[in-house]
């Protein structure tokens, strides 16, 4: 019974051990943005290229709200999106389902169904190039829906989840913010995006 109970505390330790060195691991991965979460979004409207956004996550940051984009982006979730609402000197906002083939009423609501991220307010401010996580009155809704800042934003700070950082094409973001738009910041054309991950 001895060696049993032995044998049994010897396995749980080793899991246990095999666990902690696992996570240790995922975290030393998520903590080097700049090799492994990099991702490029081309942007269309009505059929013709307005440019290419490049960014970059920040898993030290915000992990959660980084492994469900990438997740997003491996399964082509974004393809076919818009960007629905564009406010120059704020921000740039897209990446709702209902924007692939809803009625133009519907986007930005979102998908109930949609699995939701849980807040991971940090100190990254809402300066120009940020990319942050889109959210309802409760700080838990975050699903996919993003937004990436054309201006300078305090009072989002500490209020909205920053993740990334746009590392190449503002002129694509300053190009989208100034679309003619209807009375809900949407513009008039549709702007399509398309996300892949780059190396």
């Amino acid at each position: 019974m001895k060696k049993i109970l032995n044998i049994f505390l010897l396995t749980t330790l080793f899991l246990t051990f095999g666990i902690f060195k696992m996570d240790a691991v995922d975290n030393k991965k998520l903590s080097n943005p700049s090799n492994e979460y990099k991702y490029e979004i081309t942007v269309t409207q009505k059929g013709e290229e307005l440019g290419k956004i490049k960014i970059e996550l920040f898993p030290d940051k915000a992990p959660k709200h980084v492994r469900n984009f990438d997740s997003l982006v491996s399964i082509k979730f974004y393809d076919g999106t818009a960007f629905h609402r564009v406010i120059p000197n704020f921000m740039i906002q897209g990446g709702d389902p209902n924007s692939k083939d809803k009625p133009r009423e519907t986007w930005g609501f979102g998908d109930p169904s949609q699995a939701k991220v849980p807040a991971e307010f940090n100190d990254t401010k809402h300066v120009r190039g940020i990319v942050s996580m889109a959210r309802s009155n409760d700080p838990n809704s975050a699903s996919s829906q993003f937004f990436i800042m054309h201006g300078n934003a305090p009072h989002l700070d500490g209020q909205y989840s920053a993740f990334g950082k746009v590392i190449s094409g503002m002129e694509v973001v300053d190009k989208i913010a100034n679309l003619p738009r209807d009375k809900r910041d949407n513009p008039l054309d549709k702007v399509e995006m398309k996300i892949v991950k780059i190396k």
